[in-house]
């Protein structure tokens, strides 16, 4: 056990459970596997995404069709998706069909069959996903941005792919890729519903305890030798687009909710944030305005994105630095952390309020930390932060000199 909050255990073969018991009717169970598109080889970008679109697909006993009515024919939802470090497979149901859900997840993850036929018109769909992604600069910056940071390692890549690596993957390719990166060890299911725990284990261990042991025995390539860079991109766009940021800390780092503090300063999702202040709410400057923090396993990035009329860009990109600059030279005063702090304790408190988010969150933290913080205790976390550490931790990421810049103009 980890808590009394969640209760825990391990199969045989490595697959770790986790699991929240709550009164609602409604059931949420998700597998985690740690790995995303970072851990393909340079011919396989994309590949991770592409396994994850077509592992619904069909299995050894169901047709595509059959595994969708499955769930979703007594109004639950089926659902899955990839970042650069997980592949996620998830569901929401009515409790009452908690084991034919643990039986789904159970068939498309070890009895995929991936058919050649299907995979074709899957292709089609994704490459459909691709074309969409390059009509939104808003969303291509990201990762062009991404691309510049982490410039030639594999974290760099972007998540879709290219059409023409999509063209050439096949049953063997996603074979190969799960044989290589699916271990029993790295993988976590994880539930948020009204189970006795006890059941919920006897369940999984009939449905994913069978699978053989499989552990990770290589490490990822850790990323190093950031250098800053900037880059201008000429596009038919209306608006300029710009990101600008440096790299953060990962998952591990004891500064990592410092960090999350001060985005959330800067340009979180509140519209009191410094950024949103300074360049929506009292020059008009833009529409949309957000910085964001991501920690991976081995390193983190902190950017901020806006967008704005051409002749603006230099003065927007003046009063983000503005701001940088002000976080940077003034430590915050005693209100001002609290206000910091009671705002960020707010949004994570209401966050827990979604169940799936929840039984994702908890899926994932016990996936990388081999334990999940209670509520209480994460608040004493961010409770603790002092002003001298966000000075601290501004001067750090928000640095000039460190800093890299993507615009479209």
């Amino acid at each position: 056990m980890v808590d009394t909050d969640y209760l825990t255990h391990t199969l045989g073969n490595g697959i770790r459970i986790i699991h929240q018991r709550t009164d609602s009717p409604v059931g949420h169970l998700g597998v985690l596997i740690n790995a995303g598109s970072r851990d393909e080889e340079e011919k396989e970008h994309g590949l991770a995404h592409f396994i994850e679109h077509s592992v619904f697909k069909g299995t050894q006993k169901r047709k595509a069709f059959h595994i969708l009515s499955r769930i979703e024919g007594v109004g639950g939802e089926l659902n899955a998706y990839t970042t650069k470090e997980e592949t996620v497979l998830y569901s929401t149901f009515l409790t009452e069909y908690y084991d034919r859900t643990a039986e789904l997840l159970s068939d498309i993850l070890f009895n995929s069959v991936y058919p050649e036929k299907e995979l074709k018109r899957e292709k089609e769909v994704i490459i459909e996903e691709i074309n969409s992604y390059k009509d939104s600069p808003s969303e291509l910056i990201f990762d062009e941005f991404e691309e510049l940071i982490y410039d030639g390692h594999p974290i760099a890549r972007n998540i879709l792919g290219t059409k023409k690596r999509l063209r050439e993957f096949n049953r063997d390719s996603i074979f190969r890729f799960i044989a290589n990166n699916y271990h029993t060890d790295q993988m976590v299911i994880s539930s948020v519903g009204n189970i006795d725990f006890g059941n919920l284990v006897k369940m999984l261990e009939k449905y994913f305890g069978t699978a053989p042991e499989k552990l990770r025995t290589e490490k990822r390539t850790k990323f190093e030798n950031y250098i800053p860079q900037e880059k201008v991109i000429q596009r038919d766009t209306f608006q300029s687009h710009c990101v600008v940021g440096n790299i953060a800390f990962d998952v591990m780092h004891e500064q990592r909710i410092v960090m999350v503090l001060l985005n959330n300063m800067l340009g979180g999702q509140a519209l009191n944030s410094r950024l949103n202040l300074s360049l929506r709410e009292r020059r008009g400057m833009a529409y949309n305005v957000e910085s964001s923090y991501v920690a991976y396993s081995d390193t983190g990035l902190f950017n901020v994105y806006f967008g704005t009329d051409k002749e603006n860009l230099q003065k927007a990109l003046n009063l983000v630095q503005k701001e940088f600059d002000l976080m940077r030279n003034t430590k915050l005063g005693g209100l001002q952390l609290s206000r910091a702090k009671k705002q960020l304790l707010g949004q994570i408190a209401i966050s827990t309020e979604s169940r799936e988010d929840m039984m994702l969150t908890i899926g994932k933290s016990y996936l990388l930390y081999d334990k999940v913080d209670p509520l209480r205790v994460v608040f004493k976390k961010i409770e603790a932060v002092t002003a001298e550490q966000v000075l601290e931790v501004a001067n750090t990421v928000l640095d000039k000199k460190h800093m890299s810049t993507l615009i479209y103009q």
